[in-house]
């Protein structure tokens, strides 16, 4: 994939691939990578993007984050959906999409900001992953390197992917929870 490609054909090639990838009988967080590195793609570098998935007990556990550091990643294990903490957690309790165009300025963030500061970025936003029937199974979430909102077209193209990471979650998993959610 290269960033200079049409956005269209960016997320087409990556839903066949995820696609291919689910028929195949591939690890839920293979499926999942192709979707967050179609989105890093048309970021040109200036996002970085994470799948989270519901487990058996509620919490947010990683599905697919391959440019986040994996301390990073652990520090965020099992947390546990709130409407009133950080952007994922939030778009996971409210089943709506969470924008915090600044970790600094929100105090969904006051506990938490330090995690993604640390690490460079300065924003993020997050999607339900959602059943066909509504329930909530994950977040797709992109975090920024600068304080800003997410574009019309970044927003379109996460909405275009977020289906078929809930059908790969909830095809990997038979009830959209993960057990395991590396399986």
């Amino acid at each position: 994939m290269h960033a200079n490609a049409p956005h269209h054909e960016v997320i087409e090639a990556a839903r066949a691939r995820a696609e291919r990838l689910l028929e195949k009988g591939a690890a839920l967080r293979e499926v999942l990578a192709q979707l967050t590195a179609a989105i890093e793609t048309l970021s040109s570098g200036s996002s970085i993007a994470s799948i989270l998935l519901l487990d058996r007990e509620g919490l947010l556990r990683n599905g697919a984050s391959p440019s986040l550091p994996a301390d990073y990643l652990d520090k965020i294990d099992r947390l546990k959906p709130d409407p009133v903490v950080g952007t994922c957690a939030a778009a996971a309790a409210t089943g709506q999409i969470v924008i915090t165009p600044d970790f600094q300025a929100d105090e969904k963030w006051t506990e938490l900001r330090h995690l993604p500061m640390a690490i460079g970025f300065r924003g993020a936003w997050s999607m339900p992953l959602t059943t066909e029937a509504g329930r909530v199974v994950g977040t797709f979430g992109t975090y920024f390197r600068e304080k800003r909102k997410p574009t019309e077209q970044e927003l379109a193209d996460v909405a275009a992917l977020a289906p078929i990471a809930a059908r790969a979650i909830v095809a990997r998993t038979g009830s959209g929870i993960a057990a395991d959610p590396a399986s």
